[in-house]
């Protein structure tokens, strides 16, 4: 590339991506729409707006995610060549010693931060990183632990989050429980489409491992399982707002997905993984609405 101008947008777009920033942005929405609106329901906007101590915990949540996206490239680098090659073509223009520069900064601020806030909040951290390289490095290639860590690292800053304000209750519970099912079935559709690549560098996963019809009876028991807890979420507090009302939908969608998986082709794995991350963020929003009416 011969201009100087494309050749560092380039490695600045190959950068996003390798930090995976438009993840980390959404799971950024994400914290704070839960955190003011599920964990948080007694402080005022004012009040939470204010809360620096909240704000650095985010943050460090932040950039611990963008660390642990550059460290997952770079142990993946050779089977993303095949199955993200579109990604793997931008990240080419920025040298891989740079990514690890970008890795030990992007961690070593957060651990600062984590430090001037509270040593609880620094061990935390420390924890997070720690596994979210333990992942990369061994987790991502064993069977069954890949997807359940890889799920688990997502879920985990929600989990400080909860512990932080104290929030524990049974409709937490089953929604932590329904977000962690809907992530893992999300994850082993994302196998399905990768199987090839998975066998060739090593990584042993669900559909490598049982099967493809194995495999496929494996996530129509997890969104049965999904299913039963939409069902206890609704009787629980009955179909009187916008959230509950995202989980009475939710059970047509995931009628939908079991019957996609029980006639699944390799587009219909696409398909499936695509929807139920479009109802994950339309969760999102629900969440967001339905604090807004209850809140304002």
């Amino acid at each position: 590339m011969k201009n100087p101008i494309l050749y560092r947008i380039s490695q600045f777009v190959g950068f996003l991506l390798g930090a995976r920033v438009f993840v980390a942005l959404l799971l950024t929405f994400a914290l704070y729409v839960s955190t003011f609106f599920l964990f948080n329901q007694e402080e005022s906007l004012r009040n939470f707006v204010f809360d620096f101590k909240v704000h650095g915990i985010i943050f460090c949540t932040v950039l611990s995610i963008f660390a642990g996206g550059i460290i997952n490239q770079f142990y993946d680098r050779e089977k993303d060549q095949l199955t993200k090659p579109f990604r793997t073509k931008f990240q080419s223009f920025l040298k891989q010693k740079y990514f690890l520069y970008a890795y030990i900064a992007l961690n070593l601020i957060s651990l600062g931060i984590a430090f001037l806030i509270s040593p609880r909040v620094l061990f935390f951290f420390l924890i997070y990183q720690f596994f979210m390289w333990f992942y990369s490095h061994k987790l991502s290639k064993i069977v069954i632990l890949n997807n359940v860590t890889f799920v688990s690292l997502t879920l985990y800053p929600f989990f400080g989050m909860m512990v932080y304000y104290h929030t524990f209750s049974g409709k937490v519970f089953l929604m932590a429980v329904f977000l962690f099912l809907i992530l893992l079935i999300i994850d082993v559709t994302k196998d399905f489409l990768t199987k090839n690549a998975d066998k060739m560098f090593g990584y042993t996963t669900i559909p490598n491992y049982f099967g493809n019809s194995v495999a496929k009876i494996i996530i129509v028991s997890f969104l049965v399982i999904l299913m039963l807890v939409s069902m206890l979420l609704i009787n629980k507090t009955g179909i009187h707002s916008i959230i509950n009302l995202y989980f009475a939908i939710g059970l047509f969608v995931i009628i939908f997905s079991i019957y996609l998986m029980l006639n699944a082709v390799k587009k219909t794995h696409f398909f499936l993984m695509n929807i139920l991350r479009i109802w994950v963020f339309i969760g999102i929003i629900s969440m967001l609405l339905d604090g807004i009416i209850k809140r304002f």
